[in-house]
């Protein structure tokens, strides 16, 4: 449906006046092409179908009668009435002078000084005299800014009658009121901030002027089609003759542009107006409509929702577009500046201790693409809504949801063992002091004199950083879970593609909490999950638990615990293993035998891209089962079929990477 008529499915006329003056004469005429022979007292209501209306909506015509219907009648019409056009005739003074001293009075009284009921004056019988009655109406029309417009026309010889209902639709679908302030002449202050909303959004270069490019973009946008270069030449010169800085360097201004909207409404062309906002998703009281904030899509159990490369590339020409000094980071204001044509900061003051930044708390373009990716995969009508703001349209319905993908359900990712998922969710579960925010900074490559200069009143429970996995980009989330005095984990705290369980290995009271956990919540989940000793720069002590970290992680299969500290510089390698398991859940038996053999050394994620890489899984594997006694010969057999299954998908992933 087109942009300017999407905000009303029909319009409701209601036509009023003093007895005689021809209301009835008007519809019949309209609706039979001539004049009428007998008038009866009031028309029954009317339909007419959009397709034969000029603006395409059905529209209803009442009429109205003092001598069938009563005043609290006349009251319900007017309240159920989209416009309602008072009608005199041009002979009768007395029905002209009844406009200010009755009807408009009594519109008023109805609808209530709050809401302002859009008002037509219909003067008919204009065959019956020479001269035009718009001499006495415009004073009419300057006092009372509810009046859109005056039409003369006469039902006998169906002079005006067609225009008088287009107009009488003009008057609802697009409204003067929210946009014009006749007594000042200007534009109301909510149509000028939306205006210069979408000023800002076409401005591709922030360079405070629209260009020619940038003009043919907005009009393709708008209308579909772009201007001929002599008619663009036209508009600016008639800015330029009538707005002293409307033009700069051959470019419309932000004071050109409103001029020009000024201008269409005083020449009464106020749908181009209302067809530019309505493509920029405002409704008739100039705020953004729901649909176009939060377009309707359902998220299955078990998926979860990421940006697509269009979303992406959107975001990247934002950030290039306000990052005025080139520095690759954006300062304050120019965050500010980016987000000036929303109503609120979509991000708190966390967001510096939540992605990547420079050393003065600038957020780069990979930690501005993070917190977008963050946003999308935990609040995703957050993202769309301020998708939106920004002057985001794409695809076939031209709205936010081609920018979004939902990803396969997680079970049938397990089933397939495979996943194409780019974001996923490791939770850092730990006791008290263990080390868990120095692990999500960690994960930004903050070390611990970095650290030590964060405001501890801004930490984030969130960071978000890219991690490779085997060559391929994966943005690793990591959310640190508060478990406090119940050591109860729910189901949310559980939801996760990855756990890390942390303890701090100068602390002999850490390890048991994290054992525990493990017993209590993911020894029959399927949650992968990884062991991580902080302060692994210091000295270990033994933990006070009846099975030290590395004989657990023997005895219940779980990858080897690793060290993690950031005195210095940080590992990395411990975000790219969590990376590697929320990839693979699947293949966990894979990793686990990988790192029971001493020759696989600390880096088993890197060991096992070798291997794979090198096609030396299947020859590794049979070593490790003829050293191996198992019970269950069915279970190694059949991780010998998988192991060479992805022996095979390996060669071929290594091959595309080296070209």
């Amino acid at each position: 449906m087109d942009a300017t008529l999407s905000m009303r499915r029909d319009v409701r006329i209601l036509l009023v006046g003093e007895p005689q003056v021809g209301k009835t004469s008007l519809i019949l005429s309209l609706v039979s092409e001539e004049f009428p022979d007998e008038v009866p007292p009031r028309a029954e209501e009317i339909t007419i179908p959009a397709d034969v209306t000029p603006e395409k909506v059905p529209t209803h015509i009442v009429d109205y009668s003092a001598q069938e219907q009563t005043t609290d009648q006349l009251k319900d019409e007017i309240l159920r009435a989209n416009v309602v056009c008072i009608v005199y005739a041009v002979d009768n003074e007395h029905s002209v002078q009844m406009i200010t001293q009755k009807w408009l009075p009594f519109i008023h009284e109805t609808v209530g000084e709050d809401l302002r009921m859009p008002v037509l004056l219909v003067g008919n019988k204009s065959d019956l005299q020479e001269e035009s009655s718009m001499e006495s109406i415009i004073p009419i029309m300057n006092q009372f800014p509810e009046v859109e417009t005056c039409v003369e026309c006469s039902a006998r010889n169906l002079k005006n009658i067609s225009e008088l209902f287009y107009y009488a639709q003009k008057a609802v679908l697009h409204p003067t009121a929210p946009l014009y302030c006749a007594e000042e002449k200007e534009l109301k202050v909510p149509c000028v901030k939306a205006l210069t909303r979408i000023f800002t959004i076409c401005d591709a270069d922030n360079d405070g002027l629209l260009k020619d490019r940038e003009l043919n973009e907005f009009q393709k946008r708008c209308f579909n089609a772009p201007l001929a270069p002599q008619a663009l030449e036209d508009v600016k010169a008639v800015v330029r003759k009538n707005c002293p800085d409307g033009t700069r360097d051959n470019g419309l201004t932000l004071p050109g542009f409103l001029f020009l909207h000024t201008l269409f409404i005083q020449r009464g062309r106020h749908e181009t107006t209302w067809t530019v906002l309505r493509k920029f998703g405002y409704d008739d009281n100039l705020q953004l409509t729901e649909e176009y904030l939060y377009p309707s899509f359902r998220i299955p159990v078990g998926c979860t929702t990421e940006l697509t490369h269009q979303g992406y590339s959107f975001l990247t020409m934002l950030f290039e577009k306000y990052d005025v000094d080139e520095d690759g980071c954006l300062s304050p204001e120019e965050l500010q500046n980016l987000f000036s044509v929303c109503p609120i900061m979509p991000w708190g003051p966390d967001v510096n201790n939540t992605v990547v930044t420079n050393e003065q708390g600038w957020i780069s373009l990979q930690g501005y693409l993070n917190q977008w990716t963050l946003t999308t995969y935990l609040d995703v009508p957050r993202t769309m809504e301020f998708l939106a703001y920004l002057g985001y349209i794409g695809g076939e319905h031209e709205n936010q949801l081609s920018a979004i993908t939902v990803t396969r359900e997680k079970r049938a990712d397990l089933q397939k063992k495979q996943t194409m998922r780019s974001v996923f969710q490791c939770n850092v579960i730990g006791p008290k002091g263990a080390g868990k925010t120095a692990f999500l900074q960690g994960h930004l490559g903050r070390n611990s004199e970095w650290q030590s200069r964060l405001a501890k009143e801004h930490l984030s429970r969130y960071t978000i950083n890219l991690t490779q996995v085997y060559g391929q980009d994966k943005y690793l989330l990591l959310h640190e879970i508060d478990v406090g005095i119940s050591d109860i984990l729910t189901p949310e705290d559980m939801d996760c593609d990855v756990a890390c369980l942390l303890y701090d290995v100068t602390d002999p009271r850490t390890f048991e909490y994290c054992a525990r956990m493990y017993k209590q919540h993911f020894i029959d989940s399927k949650v992968p999950c990884l062991l991580v000793g902080a302060k692994a720069d210091q000295a270990g002590v033994t933990q006070d638990h009846p099975i030290q970290p590395e004989e657990f992680c023997k005895k219940y299969k779980l990858p080897p615990p690793q060290g993690f500290t950031t005195k210095v510089t940080v590992n990395r390698d411990v975000y790219m293993k969590l990376a590697t398991l929320a990839n693979y859940p699947h293949a966990h038996w894979l990793l686990q035998c990988l790192c029971s053999c001493d020759k696989c050394a600390t880096c088993w994620c890197q060991k096992a891209y070798n291997v794979v890489r090198h096609s030396l899984l299947t020859p590794i594997i049979h070593r490790h089962l003829k050293n191996m006694q198992s019970k269950n010969s069915q279970f190694w057999l059949k991780a010998s079929v998988g192991a060479a299954v992805v022996a095979a998908l390996g060669i071929i992933l290594y091959k595309s990477i080296s070209r």
